[in-house]
């Protein structure tokens, strides 16, 4: 878990890259960019089975939605994904250097889930049906953990004004808060807030959600071990003996000549003997 461990990973200066491994977010952002041209190209059909809908409670085996629409965006709305996946690349790459590729991406996958059970309770005393879709809640927990640890970082607000990290990340939380108050639009504030939250408490309570998740290890341990078999020397010598008389008796007098008890020793040696072979 320390930074001096990555073996050069967090050494790395932000900013684009040629060259050497793919990060986990470029992976992110090639896998939502597929799944978007997927939406394209099956005329809607993996949208409406992949989005979050009002009420999906009433049918649990519908549950596996929660994570799926943070993969689908507005298929008539090419800024959803544009910018969304903008956003990702430019504070995912910090957020991962510092924490790692396999718990960024745990992070990112919960904090989608997150955002939308976020979403799902604050749509129950609605009385419209509605469903959201678009990895913003994700994006926002990104964005909140990138602003805990980067907190005087400055960025460009807008591509113009100046400003650190910590303001533009309140600046984004209050936007979401007064939206979600005022209910309007198309934006699914509830579910931007749900992430915030996440990535918000993830920090403050110095979660690591890799522990969770049972490692190749783990699964060696599970497997069957061999049975153990003790070995004994004298009893090993024993046999040989008995085996190399078996062997005389046969080259002198044949082997009818063997008793039921030989048989069986020259049987056993012979299957010790294949064993040892493999």
């Amino acid at each position: 878990d320390r930074d001096y461990q990555r073996g050069g990973y967090y050494d790395r200066q932000p900013g684009l890259h040629l060259g050497g491994p793919r990060t986990m977010t470029t992976n992110l952002v090639i896998v939502t960019c597929v799944v978007y041209l997927a939406q394209l190209l099956t005329n809607n059909w993996l949208t409406d089975a992949w989005i979050l809908y009002k009420g999906w409670y009433h049918e649990p085996w519908q549950a596996y939605r929660l994570l799926t629409y943070g993969f689908l965006h507005s298929p008539t709305d090419l800024w959803h994904i544009v910018i969304n996946m903008f956003v990702l690349w430019l504070f995912g790459r910090e957020v991962e250097y510092r924490y790692g590729r396999r718990e960024f991406l745990i992070f990112y996958l919960v904090a989608i889930v997150v955002a939308g059970l976020v979403w799902s309770i604050a749509e129950i005393s609605s009385p419209q049906q509605s469903a959201v879709l678009g990895a913003s809640g994700g994006i926002s927990a990104i964005v909140i953990l990138f602003a805990m640890n980067f907190p005087y970082r400055t960025i460009l607000f807008m591509f113009i004004i100046p400003m650190p990290m910590w303001l533009f990340a309140v600046i984004v939380v209050l936007w979401d808060a007064f939206g979600a108050i005022q209910r309007s639009g198309t934006i699914a504030c509830t579910a931007h807030l749900g992430g915030a939250m996440f990535g918000f408490l993830y920090y403050q309570m110095h979660w690591r959600l890799e522990r969770l998740i049972p490692s190749a290890s783990f699964w060696e341990h599970l497997k069957p071990k061999p049975k153990l078999r003790v070995h004994d020397p004298d009893a090993e010598d024993d046999t040989e003996k008995a085996v190399d008389e078996i062997l005389k008796k046969i080259q002198e007098h044949g082997r009818d000549s063997l008793t039921r008890r030989e048989r069986r020793i020259l049987e056993e040696a012979s299957r010790e003997y294949q064993k040892k072979r493999r």
